[in-house]
């Protein structure tokens, strides 16, 4: 399991008003995929959702700051969109194509989130169980992109990489880590 760093940037034109860096890793080991990402600087610039008491699945996280993992498999349409919001609460999708047949991956039933926050600092890490969802012997292409939201009402969209005119982490050609199976 050697981890892929991946560091994101703001879409061109949107800008970094808060003046974060957004980075982390990401590793494939047999059945779980771990991924580790970090938002470094002033964070009392941001909207970031409170801790939950009880986190849970939950809808329209990316409409407040939260952190996006697409998942696909080189020889399919169908991908996963997983959100992991800093107040522990989370989601996992399965579209049959781009941006078509959106529905709740039945096969994730919980997504445990770990946050860490301070001043200056927000960590999220999560391990998800793949099992269910990919056979282990498939390479998988793999995004990671954020939104991030400032106290102001501004909101910015981070990825490695941005194919096209306009905001969209949906799109096959941004999805370009891989990470290789098993077997």
């Amino acid at each position: 399991m050697n981890p892929i760093r991946f560091f994101l940037k703001p879409f061109p034109g949107e800008g970094n008003p808060a003046g974060v860096t957004i980075g982390g890793s990401i590793a494939r080991r047999a059945d779980t995929l771990s991924v580790r990402c970090e938002v470094r600087g002033d964070l009392s610039k941001l909207s970031i959702p409170a801790a939950a008491e009880a986190p849970r699945r939950q809808d329209r996280l990316w409409e407040e700051t939260c952190l996006e993992l697409f998942l696909g498999t080189a020889d399919s349409g169908e991908y996963r969109e997983f959100n992991l919001s800093p107040s522990g609460h989370w989601n996992a999708y399965r579209f049959t194509r781009y941006r078509e047949g959106m529905r709740e991956e039945p096969a994730i039933t919980s997504l445990p989130i770990d946050v860490r926050r301070d001043s200056k600092a927000l960590l999220l890490t999560a391990e998800i169980g793949l099992g269910k969802i990919v056979p282990p012997g498939k390479d998988l292409a793999a995004a990671v992109a954020a939104v991030i939201r400032t106290n102001d009402g501004g909101k910015s969209h981070w990825a490695s990489f941005h194919p096209a005119s306009r905001p969209d982490f949906h799109r096959r050609d941004g999805i370009a880590l891989t990470l290789p199976g098993e077997g």
